[in-house]
């Protein structure tokens, strides 16, 4: 159900919702729907540990699951309600393919242009604004926090610049990790920051190959989802909703 600037999209099989807000583009109407906050656990797990079958679409069924993870790779900062993490970019994909299948509406990662879109700058605002905001790591205390927990941002999203980083599609096409997250210090958080993976990410997994699915050593990693706005969703919105132009191309930077 959408009202014009929100939009809830039930998972079939579960009680579960993706909610989403609204990006505009310079004529006022829905461009893009993008995930309120970081993917929880609940809706990863949903994807992980079931099997639908005669429950939903063949499609979704025929989606490649990851294996179950061999530690809880929630690190025991908590589960029900929080950001998935040591999620791995393929993880990320297949999730978003079988979500696709499962709803009829077509998920995907966002791309680091589409996030820069919807960041503020400076990215959390003033240092009370970034406290209130933000989960870095002068306030974090080495943990995740609930998603949608702490202030959301004028444009009502949480989460975008810390707790976890998101998986995102670079402008050549390949998967970075987008945004600061728990483990990053407040002056770090940055729209611009990307993380290329590296080997570290995945070194004490003690699988050969190591798992492509999950991360053992980026508890950092997460995602957040963006849905394609329906024919009909692609209308006007109330007085007083600002349209968002589309961000320009910006030059990559890394830590």
């Amino acid at each position: 159900s959408s009202d014009g600037k929100s939009l809830q999209v039930p998972v079939p099989g579960t009680a579960l919702r993706v909610d989403l807000l609204g990006r505009l583009d310079h004529t006022a109407e829905v461009s893009l729907w993008i995930g309120r906050t970081e993917v929880p656990w609940e809706l990863l797990d949903a994807f992980v540990f079931s099997r639908d079958g005669k429950s939903g679409p063949p499609e979704a069924d025929a989606v490649a699951r990851p294996s179950k993870p061999y530690i809880s790779m929630d690190r025991g900062f908590g589960h029900a309600g929080y950001p998935a993490i040591c999620v791995s970019s393929e993880t990320a994909q297949k999730f978003c393919q079988w979500l696709s299948a499962k709803t009829g509406r077509r998920f995907r990662l966002p791309t680091v242009r589409e996030l820069r879109s919807v960041c503020p700058a400076p990215a959390c605002g003033t240092p009370t604004h970034r406290d209130e905001r933000c989960w870095h790591a002068g306030n974090a205390k080495d943990s995740t926090h609930p998603v949608g927990s702490g202030k959301p941002d004028d444009r009502g999203f949480f989460g975008l610049w810390g707790n976890a980083a998101e998986w995102a599609v670079a402008d050549d096409g390949t998967l970075v990790l987008w945004g600061g997250s728990y483990l990053d210090k407040p002056e770090a958080l940055d729209c611009e920051r990307v993380q290329r993976q590296t080997p570290d990410w995945n070194a004490s997994d003690p699988q050969m190959p190591p798992s492509r699915w999950w991360l053992a050593d980026a508890p950092f990693a997460g995602l957040r989802i963006v849905c394609e706005p329906l024919a009909s969703e692609r209308r006007e919105l109330p007085p007083g909703v600002l349209p968002t132009d589309p961000e320009p191309k910006r030059k990559e930077s890394t830590p």
